[in-house]
């Protein structure tokens, strides 16, 4: 009986294995890079007053799709760092939630790498490196990078945030994303208080992970996470976890029990959501399709995570995966708000501001 479970559970570890999905990275050249990062500091300039009363009049926890197309599509947002999965047949699904987050308004400038055009991180590229482009990212936009990760990615999210942890003698170096070189320095210049900043010590908004666990703990890529995967550190303000019951890849037992839970070893806020059984682990982030149907879209931009729900929503079209995508959405779209109000907060407050 043993060797009937073992034998299917090595052939899910070798195609775990097989066909990894990472990218050849080199960057562009110096030149280049100085004129993209010239191109993203006009990005962050300081709004008219008039758009900026709008944007603090917004209520985070209730953005609607009205607010996205006359006030906030107009706008700059936080950069997003999506994390795909271990193997190159997900990469698709990712891009395919690219495409979804820029259907529903959210600037693609904002979800692209804009030196070589890639969507994703993978979760096989450096936790230090996605954490010092992250930093060099709030740098020169001026508002904090979220992050989303997805199977393995639901790993490396959380590995990104132990290195930005506060730590006393940890340091990180800043990662240039758009050259692929490191900066040679530890340290930022907070874009909303031009104070130094060490990349350790940065707090970012809001990360989720859906799918990170089960047999993917097997791999030796995961093994220092086995005991802290679920230990969501300081470095965050917002964490949400997704997992979903029989699911082998990414579901501890299972995705049964509360072994699938995260919690904060501190003050970050934690949720837990649990997804519907037949979502496919593998394709959770493929959402594009969701686009299509004004009532998908509707369903989407009035979802709330406040209201329960009695079970997975039933529409004519298909609607796989849109709990998922109506939950990260939400989330999004507050930070979203908020980021944009606390740095409009922090520009007024310089003395020489207007």
């Amino acid at each position: 009986m043993k060797d009937d479970c073992l034998l299917p559970a090595l052939c899910a570890v070798a195609l775990l294995a097989a066909g990894c999905g990472t990218y050849p990275r080199s960057g562009v050249s110096q030149p280049r890079g100085a004129e993209i990062e010239r191109q993203l500091r006009q990005r962050a300039a300081t709004l008219p007053t008039a758009l900026e009363e709008k944007i603090l009049a917004l209520d985070p926890m209730h953005v609607t799709d009205r607010d996205i197309r006359e006030v906030l599509g107009s706008v700059p947002a936080p950069r997003i760092i999506l994390i795909h999965g271990g193997i190159s047949t997900v990469i698709s699904h990712m891009v395919s939630f690219s495409d979804f987050l820029a259907g529903m308004g959210y600037p693609a400038l904002s979800i692209t790498n804009p030196g070589d055009g890639t969507y994703t991180f993978s979760c096989y590229e450096s936790a230090e490196v996605i954490a010092g482009s992250i930093a060099w990212y709030y740098e020169k936009e001026g508002l904090r990078p979220m992050m989303i990760g997805h199977s393995q990615g639901g790993f490396q999210v959380v590995k990104v945030l132990k290195k930005l942890a506060p730590h006393p003698s940890r340091k990180v170096e800043v990662w240039n994303p758009v050259t692929w070189q490191s900066e040679k320095r530890y340290e930022i210049t907070d874009p909303l208080n031009g104070k130094t900043q060490p990349v350790v010590g940065l707090k970012l908004p809001y990360v989720s992970g859906v799918g990170g666990g089960g047999l993917t703990r097997v791999l030796p890529n995961q093994w220092d996470m086995l005991g802290s995967l679920r230990t969501i550190p300081d470095s965050v303000e917002e964490f949400t976890c997704f997992y979903k019951h029989n699911d082998l890849l990414g579901g501890d037992l299972l995705g049964y029990g509360s072994l699938n839970h995260s919690q904060a070893s501190g003050t970050a806020v934690v949720r837990n959501v649990r997804l519907p059984s037949s979502y496919a682990h593998g394709k959770i982030p493929d959402t594009r399709h969701l686009l299509a149907t004004p009532e998908h879209r509707k369903w989407i931009n009035d979802f709330s995570p406040d209201r329960p729900l009695s079970g997975e929503p039933k529409f004519n079209a298909d609607s796989h995966n849109i709990l998922w995508a109506a939950d990260v959405w939400y989330s999004i779209k507050k930070h979203w708000v908020l980021e944009l109000q606390r740095s409009i907060r922090a520009r007024r407050a310089q003395p020489h501001a207007r």
